[in-house]
């Protein structure tokens, strides 16, 4: 039994317990209630423990280590495929046994109670961020029935305040303007509530020297600094600056076949916090201000000469991914490399 790996299948309410040794043998399938798994597994020897990598998998990853276990987290894509016939939670939990048995096998890192805090400032705000936008699309929406038309974005907002609030010149009904006024309002509460979760993270990432020493590199700010840290995993894992990018999904999608690779356009299959973050620094540093800081003949400017600046802004985000993982293996800040070239 000490060869014995538990495959879970979680739930709200009901777990999937599956029981195999490396061998395959199947040892015991138990259906359990959430509070009969703790109890359950407390009575288990130490034991090799593979959850699918959802909501609830980060929580019960610590609450197993505490009992002692080794946790495993894995991808439900890369178990999906060991469903046999039809699904089910039984089904489902002999299907993470068998996925985790595989030797190349990839898994989760299970994520830190401090990790998933500032993961959750940081989502908190994004959240608001898409509801403040849903409600200037609806204010531009409602003015553009009366014949007004903004621009898409918030730098409108000024104008149409004016517009609303303009009790002489408007030629809106009084129940419109009441109602774009209501909107209005909402957009200010939530702009507040932004700028106090801004706030927030600028000081958790000036409390952090691993976020201080990310900020050192041209194009990544405090947000980005802290999504690297809330929802990054430990860079020890990735052998490569390469392994990191791609786990990011800053790679081409492949269609290669019979020696011939066919590359086509960006995966976006990983982590799409911190790769769009990193494409938005790529791109602050490719428009017309940080184009006047890039060195003559650098690889950078070499590149905007021959490609499409989209193209180029994630190229540069690739680059960035792989100086990330290196200024976080070697505990070094941010280095130029083109005085390096250039000496």
């Amino acid at each position: 039994m000490k060869d014995m790996m538990i495959g879970v299948d979680l739930a709200k309410n009901v777990f999937q317990v599956h029981g195999a040794l490396w061998t395959g043998e199947v040892q015991f399938r138990k259906k359990l209630t959430r509070k009969q798994f703790p109890a359950f597994m407390a009575r288990q020897e130490p034991r090799l423990v593979v959850f699918e990598a959802c909501g609830s998998a980060h929580y019960w990853a610590r609450e197993m280590e505490a009992l002692g276990h080794e946790v495993k987290l894995i991808a439900p894509q890369y178990a999906r495929p060991f469903v046999k016939r039809q699904k089910n939670d039984a089904a489902d939990a002999e299907a993470i046994v068998i996925a985790a048995r595989q030797p190349e096998m990839r898994f989760v890192a299970p994520k830190t109670v401090e990790q998933q805090s500032r993961a959750a400032v940081f989502r908190g705000r994004e959240r608001l961020v898409h509801q403040r936008t849903a409600d200037v699309n609806a204010l531009r929406a409602l003015l553009y029935e009366y014949g007004h038309v903004f621009p898409a974005g918030i730098r409108s907002l000024d104008r149409m305040t004016v517009l609303v609030k303009d009790d002489e010149a408007s030629d809106l009904p009084a129940l419109i303007r009441e109602e774009c006024q209501d909107l209005l309002a909402q957009i200010a509460e939530k702009t507040a509530r932004i700028a106090e979760r801004t706030t927030k993270l600028k000081t958790l990432a000036s409390q952090s020297d691993r976020a201080r020493r990310l900020q050192t590199m041209p194009g990544v700010g405090p947000l980005t600094a802290v999504a690297v840290e809330a929802f990054g995993p430990d860079m020890a894992q990735f052998k490569t600056g390469r392994a990191f990018a791609a786990w990011l999904g800053l790679v081409p999608r492949q269609h290669s076949s019979g020696g011939k690779e066919r590359l086509g356009r960006m995966t976006k299959a990983g982590q799409a916090d911190i790769r769009r973050l990193l494409i938005i620094g790529a791109m602050s540093r490719l428009n017309w201000l940080g184009q006047r800081t890039i060195a003559e003949g650098s690889w950078l400017s070499r590149m905007l000469a021959r490609k499409p600046r989209m193209l180029v802004a994630i190229a540069l985000a690739n680059k960035m991914a792989r100086q990330i993982w290196a200024m976080l293996t070697k505990n070094e800040d941010y280095k130029d490399p083109a005085p390096a070239v250039a000496a």
